[in-house]
């Protein structure tokens, strides 16, 4: 496949690129930045596209079967609400401007429900320099549920998926809707690696259209 990979030079975007590669697909790597995009590989085709300029992601996404963003401003970003939104909405334009159906959106975890009626973000001890960008997610979350034209895909990540998680693949993962996945220790944990392959298997075998799903260990 030819797959759009917005934000491909970040935390959860590295790792993505490498896992779509690692299987054949050609990647349209989109970054602020392209100097920071891996050049060892024929499949990475690099391409500067400010995600606030709704044509010119139109323009970087035409003609590839299917777009990923993993678009996040920065944690550390003063204007991380608002950023977050209105990058996801320029985002969700410009695909549908250039025709692409299928699309996948890596969110936050803030907006699964722990208890009926309770979203993680709203919890007593959920931590507060993370509240601004995952509220965003959260209303970008509740804003894509009515989304017809595309045939798209809201992925929130585990709980706990930070770098203290990361740094290995095991190719193994179990899979919710809008409740989070524990194991049996309760807590709920995957790696970047992967959410990556699980990524890439839903892009694959698609089985969350219009839908959001989870994943952890």
């Amino acid at each position: 496949m030819k797959v759009a990979l917005i934000g491909a030079t970040g935390f959860v975007g590295a790792p993505l690129l490498q896992e779509l590669i690692s299987r054949g697909h050609e990647v349209v790597a989109i970054a602020r930045n392209i100097e920071k995009i891996p050049t060892d590989s024929e499949l990475i085709v690099p391409k500067q596209a400010d995600v606030l300029d709704t044509e010119a992601v139109s323009q970087a996404v035409a003609g590839v079967d299917a777009v990923i963003s993993a678009y996040n401003p920065g944690w550390t970003n003063p204007n991380i609400y608002a950023e977050y939104l209105e990058g996801a909405a320029s985002i969700q334009t410009g695909v549908k401007q250039a025709g692409v159906k299928r699309f996948l959106v890596i969110g936050g975890a803030g907006s699964l429900e722990v208890a009926p009626g309770l979203q993680l973000i709203d919890t007593p001890d959920f931590p507060e320099e993370y509240k601004a960008g995952a509220g965003a997610a959260r209303k970008y979350q509740g804003e894509i549920k009515s989304e017809n034209e595309l045939d798209w895909t809201y992925l929130s990540p585990a709980i706990e998926m930070h770098p203290g998680t990361s740094g290995k693949r095991t190719g193994t993962y179990r899979t919710s809707l809008d409740t989070p996945v524990f194991n049996e220790k309760g807590r709920s944990i995957i790696s970047v690696e992967d959410l990556s392959v699980a990524v890439v298997d839903e892009i694959e075998t698609p089985k969350h259209i219009k839908q959001r799903f989870t994943v952890a260990y």
